[in-house]
């Protein structure tokens, strides 16, 4: 039986099929990669392009920060539900970090499954 972080595609992972799906399914994130300690900024997330139909189309994402130094990792910072039609797979956050860490994006494609990102971010 596989583990289910075996179950999630990343770029350094996908192999067979997949790898056609990667520019396609792996979440975009835009988010500078030194912050200010405590004071918020914004990231931008974005998946595609890709398509949005019912028959296809991006379900979810997830947003996850590993924390440097904390006993238990990751903490869920958000979770989207996205309709398909009505709704991009394009979402903003403003965040606030006390420590340095990675963010963790998780999209689900209702086709082709789970992918991730990940960016390194420095609070100082």
């Amino acid at each position: 039986m596989k583990s289910f972080g075996s179950l999630i595609y990343t770029p350094e992972t996908a192999s067979g099929e997949a790898i056609s799906k990667v520019e396609s399914h792996t979440p975009k994130i835009e988010v500078p990669c030194t912050v200010k300690r405590n004071e918020p900024f914004k990231v931008r997330i974005s998946v595609g392009p890709h398509p949005n139909s019912v028959e296809h189309s991006i379900r979810r994402i997830e947003v996850y920060f590993y924390e440097e130094g904390r006993a238990f990792n990751p903490v869920m910072l958000a979770a989207i539900d996205l309709t398909p039609v009505y709704m991009e797979p394009e979402i903003e956050l403003t965040l606030k970090l006390g420590t340095s860490g990675t963010l963790f994006v998780i999209e689900y494609c209702n086709l082709h499954g789970l992918w991730e990102a990940r960016a390194e971010i420095k609070a100082e």
